[in-house]
């Protein structure tokens, strides 16, 4: 998918790197590794080499057999000067950890080992991932360095606080983790066309309460949702997810709020729907709940051998949001069916809604239901039905943002610029 430079100065979150790596490379991406001698002594050149399957390189002076190729390429024709083609061919520079040393050279533009001559060579975005002792990162020195290479337009992370290298240690400080890294790099290299918006994302099933134990719920994950919400995220948007009993990983820089209920879920889509652009309403949300759920738990000794439930409608969120709509908001629902005629169910679901999109999935399907990893869609609009064939989720919602905003001549939105 892209090509990741890695930068690895010393340290003892090095090993961490490791882990930056190969979900990198699950993640489809090219991986090339340049250490400095310092982080050597920490992680030794061969770990990189074995997880990303090309040859490390720690100075200026030796040659790359790759030739400043990223595995899976051809080597080139010629023998460049390694830091050059490096940095020429990849598409985000990402040095993690970043010493305090290292991040005193990048501010002084120094270029005195493999890696800052490499930096300073690279045109493609600069993600730089602090990790030090906790006095060295808040040091007035380290803090101007810091916004130097802001300044220059480098991404710097922000540490996060806990247990540091030294016994007993406690601190601001630490590198951030790997699933954080991959999301730093994975932003770095999306399109920007997100940038100035607010997106709120549903996500998850909700729960209609029986009794004090029990529900009426279904078996949606998040995962689709949460795709959604990382998505946009990449993309520039400043987005909150609405999570209805989802366990899944959160991610930084992502507003996330819990809800049980579709009533609970309602409020919270009416307490942001107004300071919102774009609204992706993934979750499953029930169309009934129990008439009287039970305070306590319902014994079977009293029920006796059946226990009859009467159910009422649920307020129809997205339909009582359209309703309210301002210019400029974009409205996108979901539709999970099951079996034949799902498309024209969402193109009804549009007309009756006065939504702008619809993404349409038969959760029937074999490997696309509820909980699974991949996913295959319909994008239904006014005047076009898009297929997205299956996928992992993560890049059916690239997709589908794509095949929503690729519209926005016709639709309400206006994407800033």
């Amino acid at each position: 998918m892209a090509r990741l430079l890695l930068g690895v100065s010393g340290g003892i979150a090095a090993y961490k790197v490791l882990e930056l790596a190969r979900l990198a490379i699950k993640a489809g991406h090219a991986v090339r590794v340049i250490q400095t001698e310092a982080s050597t002594r920490f992680v030794g050149t061969a770990s990189f080499a074995g997880i990303t399957g090309a040859p490390v390189l720690t100075t200026e002076w030796e040659p790359d057999p790759l030739r400043g190729a990223y595995p899976g390429e051809a080597p080139g024709a010629h023998v460049p000067v390694s830091h050059l083609e490096l940095v020429e061919r990849a598409d985000a520079f990402v040095i993690a950890p970043a010493s305090a040393n290292t991040i005193a050279k990048l501010a002084g533009g120094h270029a005195d080992n493999l890696l800052t001559t490499a930096a300073l060579a690279c045109r493609a975005p600069l993600v730089v991932a602090p990790a030090m002792n906790g006095a060295m990162y808040e040091h007035p020195a380290t803090q101007a360095n810091l916004a130097r290479l802001r300044e220059r337009g480098a991404r710097v992370l922000e540490p996060g606080t806990g247990s540091l290298a030294s016994l007993g240690e406690w601190g601001t400080g630490r590198l951030p983790e790997p699933p954080e890294l991959l999301a730093a790099f994975e932003a770095a290299i999306a399109p920007r066309d997100l940038d100035g918006l607010n997106v709120l994302v549903t996500a998850g099933g909700t729960r209609e309460p029986i009794d004090a134990v029990r529900y009426v719920g279904n078996r949606s994950s998040g995962r689709m949702g949460f795709a959604l919400a990382e998505a946009a995220a990449r993309r520039g948007a400043a987005v909150t997810v609405v999570a209805a009993n989802v366990a899944l990983e959160r991610r930084a820089g992502i507003e996330y709020v819990d809800v049980r209920s579709a009533g609970e879920l309602a409020a919270a889509c009416e307490q942001r729907f107004d300071a919102c652009d774009v609204l992706l309403m993934a979750a499953a949300v029930a169309d009934y709940r129990p008439a009287e759920p039970q305070d306590g738990k319902l014994k079977k000794d009293r029920t006796g051998e059946e226990l009859m439930l009467r159910l009422v409608r649920t307020t129809d969120v997205l339909a009582a949001l359209a309703a309210r709509r301002r210019p400029g908001q974009l409205l996108v629902g979901f539709a999970a069916e099951h079996g034949e005629g799902a498309v024209e169910y969402g193109r009804a679901k549009l007309a009756a809604k006065g939504l702008d999109a619809v993404v349409v999935n038969d959760v029937g399907a074999p490997g696309i239901g509820f909980d699974s990893r991949q996913n295959e869609v319909t994008v239904v609009t006014a005047d076009a039905a898009e297929h997205v064939p299956r996928a992992p989720k993560d890049e059916v919602a690239g997709a589908i943002l794509d095949s929503v905003l690729s519209r926005r001549s016709s639709i309400r939105i206006k994407v800033p610029r």
